[in-house]
């Protein structure tokens, strides 16, 4: 345990601000009256001993794989084994996806993970009104099974590990991904990866939700329940904060309603009867990467070692893997321009350099181009060689958390820690996350910060190079990939052959036990499995349960 800070280093920190900086400061005043964060929070301008007085390393730092895993949840951390490269891939149909994913997998990425278009977040086939447009636009267009069957073909799903970026149809999408591991022979002990499933975050922050929240919850503890016993290398909810942070939130907000949301789960699967120790060690979290490096790392810090007392002192779990956060960072899509975009080359990597030094456990890098436009392969080519460069030539892997015990990083983490416990303490008044989220309380947070971030940029306060500082008069013209707008046409072509070939009477029999399931308390997740190897659509499956569980309308805030 450090002793209290020696008067003597006092002492000489008062004659060095008399002295040397003060007749620095009557020459030359500093660059700005004050330095902030990006998220706005005040930078001080040295950082020593006398910021962390009774300093307690055990406590409060510890080491590698060592609660409270500040230092990182392995005890090599990166010299044992890289972080996977998992870059964000889907566009257009299932099967010109399937080839971006083949491409990627050749040239070093490491793990999948799905971007579905619109209408599949929202749970509506392609060929519905509501889509019109927006096929394969903004992601894959998955309908049925048949497509998660193309999406995957050639990719044996027992040598790689999948994310899916989806939350109110998640249930459905892993059934859909089991079932095509069940066409290649491989079983639901084999198969690995993540599922966002994290609907709390939907109505706070990304707002593409289905059914109210309390229903949500339910479909998700009984998938928490299911996976636990049947599909064991399976994270079951990837409970996210970037997309927190993509709707304007600071670094604390982000920390701290991520982690509220994940206490939220935890607590749901606790009344539900599960045992933590059962699946808390398969939850993961999904965190922002944004500009400001030191703040980024801190967050991360702090995510560790918050999660890991919030699981042991709070919960009680018993089982280490389960105090561990485990964690996915992709960079900040809300920090890129569409002026100037081979400057997002230099955001990305200081982003993702910020990631690997706070030791995140996966990385997606955006490209330069994703303001525009989904990204063509030679820019999502530069994402993946980011990763890589980073990774083999510049050696940050080479040692456990460079960056523990700088005085500025230990504050500034004890920092974040405290200002992220002070939110989770409100919304525990309040009666918990949910609570929290009806009264708006977490998205009037929110709404708040973007408004003060836009502000500053707005007014030069916050510099963002080309857009308010080093301006160009000439747009830089680049290649973007375009969708064929003839893909929606084939879409639904296909939709018809799928329901022109299947056996429609027992697609009604599983979508009637599916509604039977739902309306009483039996798990959804085999009735879900059942109506999708009989090629029930998305959009059924889903209205299926609108059926029961009504849909969710946002009641707003004052």
């Amino acid at each position: 345990m450090v002793k209290k800070i020696d008067e003597e280093i006092l002492k000489q920190k008062e004659v060095w601000e008399g002295t040397i900086l003060k007749k620095r400061l009557d020459q030359a005043p500093e660059r700005s009256e004050s330095f902030t964060t990006v998220s706005g929070a005040e930078i001080d301008r040295l950082y020593g001993p006398w910021d962390l007085p009774d300093y307690d390393y055990a406590h409060e730092l510890g080491f590698p794989g060592q609660y409270p895993y500040t230092r990182g949840i392995h005890p090599t951390m990166y010299r044992g084994r890289l972080w996977t490269m998992r870059q964000f891939a889907g566009f257009s149909s299932a099967q010109e996806t399937n080839l971006r994913y083949k491409y990627l997998l050749s040239q070093g990425t490491t793990g999948l993970s799905v971007a579905f278009h619109m209408p599949t977040i929202m749970g509506i086939c392609s060929d519905s009104e509501l889509a019109a447009g927006e096929v394969g636009k903004c992601g894959v267009a998955i309908d049925s099974l048949a497509d998660m069957e193309d999406l995957f073909s050639g990719i044996p799903l027992d040598k790689v590990t999948t994310s899916m970026t989806t939350n109110g149809p998640a249930s459905i999408l892993l059934a859909m991904y089991m079932g095509v591991a069940e066409k290649q022979g491989v079983g639901f002990d084999k198969i690995g990866g993540t599922i966002q499933n994290d609907i709390l975050k939907e109505y706070i922050a990304q707002k593409s939700w289905i059914f109210p929240p309390r229903p949500s919850m339910r479909i998700i503890t009984d998938l928490l329940s299911y996976c636990t016993k049947s599909v064991p290398r399976w994270n079951t909810i990837s409970i996210s904060g970037y997309h927190i942070r993509e709707a304007g939130s600071t670094a604390v907000q982000e920390l701290a309603f991520t982690l509220a949301d994940g206490i939220g789960y935890v607590q749901a699967g606790i009344e539900a009867g599960i045992d933590p120790d059962d699946f808390a060690p398969r939850l993961s979290f999904f965190f922002n990467a944004h500009n400001d490096f030191f703040e980024e790392i801190a967050k991360y810090r702090a995510a560790r070692r918050i999660w890991a007392r919030v699981m042991k002192q709070r919960f009680g779990a018993k089982d280490p893997r389960s105090w561990m956060l485990r964690f996915h960072t992709q960079t900040a899509g809300c920090s890129l321009a569409a002026q100037q975009p081979m400057n997002n080359v230099i955001r990305t990597t200081i982003q993702a350099l910020a990631a690997v030094m706070g030791g995140t456990q996966s990385l997606h890098t955006n490209s330069l181009d994703e303001t525009l436009a989904l990204p063509t392969e030679q820019s999502v080519t530069i994402a993946v060689r980011t990763q890589q460069i980073i990774a083999e030539e510049s050696g940050v892997a080479n040692t456990i958390d460079p960056l523990g015990g700088s005085y500025f990083v230990e504050a500034l983490t004890n920092e974040m820690e405290k200002k992220a416990l002070d939110y989770i303490q409100k919304i525990d008044d309040m009666g918990g996350i949910i609570a929290a989220i009806e009264r708006g309380y977490p998205q009037k947070e929110i709404a708040d910060a973007a408004y003060e971030y836009q502000r500053r940029l707005e007014t030069g306060e916050k510099v963002m190079v080309g857009v308010n500082k080093y301006v160009m008069d000439e747009a830089e013209q680049i290649d973007t990939l375009m969708i064929d707008e003839a893909v929606e046409a084939e879409q639904k072509k296909r939709i018809e052959n799928v329901r022109q070939r299947r056996d429609n009477r027992r697609v009604e029999e599983t979508l009637a036990a599916l509604k039977a399931a739902a309306a009483g308390t039996e798990n959804l997740m085999p009735r879900i499995l059942d109506a999708v190897r009989s090629y029930a659509t998305l959009q059924e499956m889903v209205d299926t349960l609108k059926g029961v569980f009504g849909e969710y309308r946002d009641p707003g805030y004052v």
